[in-house]
C-alpha cells in the first residue's frame, strides 16, 4: 500500500500579486493570519483528497492567467452577451475566481470537479457563500457519459434556449454552447486514449460562435510518450504530448472540419510553488 506524504507547510509561498488578490478576496490582510487561513483550508481538504497539487501548493499557483489565451477569456467575458466559461477539474477554484475578478461574470461561471467537497472549499476559502457569490458548482465525472456525453462538435448555434445553470445536473445541456473551457493540469493524469476521450467530449460542448476556445496546461515533453517521472521522492508514469502530437490528437478530434479550429501548442518550462514545471501550455480556437 503507498504511503501518503503528509502535506508540507515549506511549500507554501505567495508573490506578492497572489497575495494582493487573496487578501482582497478573503478581507485578511494579515499576511501570517492568511497564511494560517489557507493551511488550514489545505490540511482540511488533504485529508479527504490527498492531490499532489493540494500537498505542495501549486494550486495556489495561477497558471490560467499565466497562458496566452487567458485575455482572450476575459474578452469573451466582457463583451459576449451570456458566454458560458466552464473551469473543469477546478479543485477549489481558484482560476475561476481570478478570470472574475477580472471580468467574467460570476453567474455565467461553472466551476466542475469529480470531487463537491473540494468546490465547497472554495468557499470556505474566500469565505463566501452560494448566497453571496453565485458560481455554479457542479460535481462531474468527465468519463460518466451521463454527466459529459462525447458527441460531434457543433457548427450551427444552437436554437433552442440557453438552459438554466441553476438546474443542471450534468454537462450535456451545455452541448454547442461553452464559450470558454479551460482544462489545467488535468489531461496528464491520463493515458493517451483518456486524453482522446476528453478532448472530444470537450469539443462536444464548445460554441461554434468564432473565438470560443478550449485552453489549459500540463505536463508535456518534447516529444511524445510515456516517460517516469521523478519529484519530491516519488517516481510515476505519465503519458507526455509534445506540441505536434497534441495538434495531431486535435485535428482527429475535428476530423474533416479541420480548418474551423486554430490549435496552438508548446512546451515551457513554468516555476511553480513545487518547482520547475515542464508544462505544454495549449488552445483550441473556434474560427
Amino acid at each position: 500500500m503507498q504511503r501518503i506524504p503528509p502535506p508540507d507547510n515549506n511549500y507554501f509561498s505567495l508573490r506578492p500579486d497572489e497575495a494582493a488578490f487573496f487578501k482582497a478576496q478573503t478581507g485578511i490582510e494579515d499576511d501570517e493570519e492568511l497564511k494560517k487561513h489557507i493551511i488550514s483550508v489545505q490540511r482540511k481538504a488533504y485529508e479527504f483528497a490527498p492531490y499532489p497539487c493540494i500537498r505542495l501548493f501549486t494550486f495556489l499557483d495561477f497558471l490560467m492567467g499565466r497562458l496566452p489565451a487567458y485575455q482572450q477569456l476575459v474578452k469573451i467575458g466582457r463583451e459576449r452577451e451570456d458566454a458560458i466559461f466552464l473551469d473543469i477539474a477546478a479543485c477549489f477554484g481558484l482560476d475561476a475566481r481570478r478570470a472574475i475578478a477580472d471580468g467574467f461574470p460570476a453567474q455565467n461561471v461553472i466551476i466542475s470537479d469529480l470531487r463537491p467537497e473540494l468546490l465547497d472549499y472554495g468557499h470556505d476559502f474566500f469565505k463566501t457563500t452560494p448566497a453571496t457569490y453565485p458560481v455554479h458548482h457542479l460535481a462531474c465525472d468527465a468519463f460518466d457519459p451521463t454527466m459529459l456525453e462525447v458527441v460531434a462538435p457543433s457548427y450551427e448555434i444552437p436554437s433552442s434556449p440557453r438552459p438554466d445553470l441553476n438546474s443542471l445536473k450534468s454537462l450535456n445541456p451545455l452541448h454547442g454552447r461553452v464559450s470558454a473551457t479551460y482544462a489545467g493540469m488535468f489531461f496528464h493524469i491520463f493515458d493517451e486514449a483518456q486524453q482522446l476521450h476528453l478532448a472530444r467530449a470537450l469539443a462536444g460542448l464548445l460554441s461554434p460562435i468564432p473565438g470560443s476556445l478550449i485552453f489549459g496546461i500540463h505536463t508535456g515533453a518534447a516529444e511524445k510518450g510515456t516517460k517516469q517521472l521523478k519529484k519530491f521522492g516519488a517516481a510515476t508514469q505519465m503519458f507526455c504530448h509534445s506540441p505536434e502530437s497534441w495538434q495531431a490528437m486535435w485535428a482527429e478530434v475535428f476530423a474533416g472540419k479541420e480548418e474551423t479550429v486554430k490549435v496552438e501548442a508548446r512546451v515551457k518550462t513554468y516555476q511553480t510553488k513545487a518547482g520547475e514545471l515542464e508544462a505544454l501550455e495549449w488552445s483550441v480556437t473556434r474560427l
